[in-house]
């Protein structure tokens, strides 16, 4: 007799796929280790296919693990849909929220989270600041705020602000080395890096044309209000998002240089995995920072010249086209 397949076998299954880990899977089910494995197994016995291959080092999908896993998300989706549509108000949002976030935000947006934690107080926050690029899916966060200008697949992105990257530098020291005029003269000047994807020195800046520029520098940091600073202090020219620098070039502490060469458009986004059904709970963050961003998050910030992004390089997306059904977020993705 064919017995149906338990939700709690689904969904220790999605775990695994999306954490690539057994261990990590028990660990945000708060289940043992153990029990996961058998719930694995027992799921691989009625359907009598292997959805997973197993090593010492890794967990692999096998073809019909990926063709059952696209149908496996929307089920557990649908079964977080069905208790979400009983939540009547705010007290019923409940879950644990994990949220990458870059280490030097304004002080306000600490306000936000703060704020966040006080209307729903039955949410779990998990807030962990660095420069490392996580990956959503592999690292088991639920949303990560990300800046940058490219476009990255498997992600939704929820964009609060937009702007320009200014390349800038000190009147000081354009006085002592002199203005470039041109991308070439670019290579007689110091210049002051941020990190790619959060990880290394870029060794790039983008150009108005859409192409690339080589850059090399003698300063290098993920941390743009360091970057400023350094900028500020006739350091070297630095390529930062304008929402970042406004209201030093408005004060005359800075100087845009370049202007027709180097720059590109720039988002700041909250990113998350595309899903049919979003958790009520990671919809409730998301809207809160939304709603923050449209109070004129970005004139404070200009004002301010508050730091909002980890790095002007690392990649942000755009929210893409939703399937008419839940596709299997790539892999990879981050």
């Amino acid at each position: 007799m064919h017995h149906p397949i338990e939700t709690s076998e689904l969904l220790a299954f999605t775990k695994i796929v999306e954490s690539k880990s057994l261990s990590r899977a028990a660990a945000e089910l708060g289940a043992p280790r153990a029990t996961i494995g058998r719930r694995l197994a027992r799921l691989e016995e009625r359907l009598g296919v292997r959805l997973i291959r197993r090593t010492t080092r890794s967990l692999a999908l096998t073809d019909a693990g990926e063709s059952f896993y696209r149908h496996a998300r929307i089920a557990v989706d649908a079964v977080a849909q069905a208790e979400a549509s009983l939540e009547r108000d705010d007290a019923g949002i409940r879950g644990t929220l994990r949220v990458a976030l870059p280490p030097a935000l304004d002080a306000s947006f600490h306000d936000v989270l703060t704020e966040f934690a006080e209307k729903y107080p039955e949410v779990r926050l998990e807030l962990f600041f660095s420069s490392t690029y996580v990956d959503l899916k592999r690292d088991g966060y639920d949303v990560a705020l990300r800046a940058g200008a490219a476009l990255e697949p498997g992600l939704v992105a929820r964009t609060l602000l937009r702007g320009p990257l200014v390349a800038v530098a000190s009147p000081a020291y354009l006085d002592a080395r002199g203005t470039p005029k041109s991308a070439r003269d670019l290579a007689k000047h110091r210049c002051l890096l941020g990190f790619a994807r959060g990880e290394l020195p870029q060794t790039q800046w983008p150009r108005k044309n859409g192409k690339r520029l080589r850059v090399e520098g003698t300063f290098a940091s993920n941390d743009l209000g360091l970057l400023t600073q350094a900028a500020i202090r006739g350091l070297g020219i630095a390529l930062l998002p304008r929402l970042v620098v406004a209201g030093h070039l408005a004060r005359g502490e800075l100087v845009h240089v370049l202007p027709e060469v180097l720059g590109t458009d720039t988002i700041v986004a909250l990113v998350y995995l595309e899903r049919e059904y979003l958790p009520a709970h990671v919809r409730a963050f998301v809207d809160h920072v939304a709603a923050w961003a449209k109070r004129g998050f970005l004139d404070r910030a200009a004002g301010r010249g508050a730091v909002t992004a980890r790095s002007a390089d690392e990649r942000v997306p755009r929210a893409p086209r939703r399937p008419r059904s839940g596709g299997k977020p790539r892999a990879g993705s981050r």
